[in-house]
């Protein structure tokens, strides 16, 4: 091996161009990882073509539709998380105190997705301590202003009056749309003459409201069956056939099923997910934009 090729071996990897590499790889989305980096697209391209080439291996497959890891950038990710994780261990020890954050999310909101956004998370920051609170949002609205939370994401119900939620009257990041469905337990049937069974979360519930609203204004009779003190509860009682319930199909348990056209259900009106945040530090806001990024990814 010649000096020139042996120095050039050992050149280091540029650092912001493996955490983009690993960014994109995990979201499946340059303009997710462009967002969790507070970047552009172009710039994503630009640090993964400078990896390739200093790999001298092509780590992605671009088409228009999706990102898909090659063989070589399958082989590389995980080292990749590794030596990042490494690097930021490195600095961590520099650290008087771990980092923590407190993070609020809503129960509709959270889903079962949720562990995986959390790994993504701590990969991100591995001396970043997490705690998260999942609740209603009225409730964590409530947290976030006392200054119990540094974060909430929330899901916002428009009034019940039909009227759309007002953004403009609410501090936060618009992050998505999410839908609310019918969902029941694959091959269950409502019972022929009889009110439809409904399981629910414990009034005031938004999601409640704007399920049992559409049900009498469709004049469709219901009796509530189960009443839950928590989203997972309200799957639970779906998945055991107990009845049907309205849920954001992200917090829809696994197996569930979407049955609203089929039985004649009334539509259920959408509301938007916010991020409300009070942080400041740089540390905190890379994190939340990390998240932000794989939520969004996620839906």
């Amino acid at each position: 091996m010649t000096s020139t090729t042996a120095a050039a071996s050992f050149r280091p990897l540029d650092l912001d161009a493996v955490h983009a590499f690993v960014l994109v790889a995990t979201l499946r989305s340059f303009t997710r990882a462009a967002e969790a980096l507070g970047t552009t697209q172009s710039a994503i391209s630009l640090k993964l073509k400078r990896l390739e080439d200093r790999l001298g291996q092509r780590l992605l497959e671009r088409t228009p539709r999706q990102v898909r890891l090659s063989s070589q950038g399958a082989a590389f990710l995980e080292p990749a998380r590794r030596l990042l994780a490494a690097h930021d261990q490195a600095l961590a020890g520099l650290e008087e105190a771990p980092h923590r954050l407190v993070i609020g999310i809503s129960d509709h909101v959270a889903g079962r997705d949720l562990p995986g956004l959390l790994a993504r998370l701590q990969g991100r920051d591995p001396a970043l301590v997490m705690e998260v609170r999942i609740a209603a949002s009225r409730d964590l609205g409530g947290l976030l202003e006392r200054g119990e939370l540094d974060a909430a994401i929330l899901r916002l119900e428009p009034p019940l009056d039909g009227r759309p939620a007002d953004l403009a009257a609410e501090a936060g990041e618009p992050l998505f749309i999410d839908p609310l469905c019918w969902f029941a337990a694959p091959g269950w049937e409502p019972p022929p003459a009889a009110p439809l069974p409904i399981a629910t979360l414990s009034a005031p519930c938004g999601v409640r409201g704007h399920a049992v609203r559409a049900l009498d204004a469709a004049g469709i009779p219901w009796t509530e069956v189960f009443v839950g003190g928590g989203v997972a509860a309200v799957g639970a009682a779906v998945l055991a056939g107990l009845g049907v319930a309205a849920l954001a199909p992200r917090a829809a348990p696994l197996g569930a099923v979407e049955v609203g056209g089929r039985f004649g259900l009334p539509p259920l009106p959408s509301a938007p997910v916010v991020l409300r945040s009070a942080v400041s530090d740089r540390r905190s806001r890379a994190a939340l934009a990390t998240l932000v990024a794989a939520f969004r990814a996620a839906g």
